[in-house]
């Protein structure tokens, strides 16, 4: 996953306006969108255009995904063996929620991308009908998310501004988090050995 802050994704969003939004729904999603919306409310960009361009990202990167799921999905699958306990989360909630799946698939974090990728390899979901509900997801996405940041810009704003102040507090917390799962992590694999 790309890592990219907050800052930055503000500043190319007012330096480059839409089509920083439109590439950024491929890599960060919800917060160049949510960032989108926030710009919107501060004047810098229009948001009807926000949630367009959103939309067409958002849904332009989904069938993508869906595309190499259906046409190399297998083989990918075969290479990383790191992602099947998400294809493995994808099937039990297809399973479980079918159609809904498909359309709220994007508000389910941690599973945006995998999700396309996987539908495409269950050959019971034909592309018309992925492409329909694809469509139609993209489009409360986009304008969820568009809307909700123009209305809680203000309060956004203000988080951003305080999580400025405490950035190295935070920087330091999750690197000393992310060593404490990795030794736990190493822990259990010895154990299991």
């Amino acid at each position: 996953m790309i890592m990219i802050s907050t800052t930055t994704l503000e500043h190319l969003v007012r330096t480059y306006g839409y089509w920083a939004l439109l590439v950024g729904t491929f890599f960060e999603g919800e917060t160049i969108v949510i960032i989108g919306g926030l710009t919107a409310q501060l004047g810098y960009l229009e948001l009807p255009w926000v949630m367009v361009v959103a939309f067409i990202g958002s849904f332009s990167g989904d069938q993508i995904y869906f595309f190499i799921g259906r046409v190399r999905g297998k083989a990918l699958l075969s290479k990383h063996l790191k992602w099947h306990n998400h294809v493995n989360k994808v099937h039990r909630l297809l399973e479980r929620y079918n159609d809904l799946l498909m359309l709220g698939f994007r508000f389910v974090y941690g599973i945006r991308i995998m999700t396309p990728f996987v539908l495409a390899m269950n050959h019971r979901i034909k592309t018309g009908r992925f492409i329909l509900f694809n469509a139609i997801g993209a489009l409360l996405w986009s304008a969820v998310i568009s809307a909700g940041g123009y209305l809680f810009g203000h309060a956004l704003e203000k988080l951003i501004k305080d999580a400025k102040r405490y950035e190295f507090d935070l920087i330091l917390a999750v690197f000393i988090i992310g060593i404490v799962i990795w030794g736990i992590r190493k822990y259990r694999e010895n154990r299991t050995r």
